[in-house]
């Protein structure tokens, strides 16, 4: 497994880190996510690469910096 960290500059509250979460689930169900709406980091420990991981928050609506 990977760990991912990543900022996403849009997530403001618990309800985005839920909705972050569960879009990186639908690519990997098995990772393990800490979403941070405080420092707008995530944190992702996954099989599926950057790049999957990257379109599912976009499409999400949660494009990182």
């Amino acid at each position: 497994m990977a760990i991912l960290k990543i900022t996403v500059p849009t997530m403001a509250c618990a309800t985005c880190a839920a909705t972050i979460m569960k879009a990186v689930h639908a690519v990997d169900p098995e990772a393990e996510v800490e979403a941070d709406p405080a420092t707008k980091l995530v944190k992702i420990n996954t099989e599926a690469s950057n790049a999957e991981i990257t379109e599912a928050l976009v499409a999400a609506g949660y494009p990182i910096a």
